[in-house]
């Protein structure tokens, strides 16, 4: 029987574990949450396409997602997106509407508390 290992990338198990001590210090279940969904295998790790962003997110909303950002449909609102990573095309649509992107990380810094952002999957 194979034994469930988590993630194996350095940069994502610190992540978490950054994300799991920040949680407690904060009483904050968002970033457990977060933490939580990131803990998963690679191959059941969320992929969000901008199509589904566009369609739950209003303009100027902070959304979070623990995984990738995709390229695929259009965004037509600034919003600032914070995932794990983004792929290319993903990234030139949303700084295309003066949307941001960034890590976790910076997201963190920016709103520890996690309010008013979305985690989307």
């Amino acid at each position: 029987m194979v034994k469930r290992t988590g993630p194996t990338n350095p940069v994502v198990r610190e992540l978490i574990q950054t994300l799991i001590k920040k949680s407690y210090e904060l009483d904050s279940p968002f970033l457990r949450e977060i933490a939580e969904k990131l803990n998963k295998p690679r191959r059941q790790r969320v992929e969000v396409n901008l199509a589904h962003i566009e369609r739950f997110t209003k303009k100027g909303d902070t959304v979070v997602v623990p995984g990738a950002v995709l390229g695929y449909g259009e965004l037509t609102k600034p919003v600032t997106i914070a995932a794990l990573k983004f792929s290319k095309p993903a990234l030139e649509k949303i700084q295309k509407v003066k949307g941001k992107a960034i890590s976790i990380r910076e997201l963190i810094e920016i709103n520890p508390k996690g309010t008013n952002v979305k985690i989307l999957c």
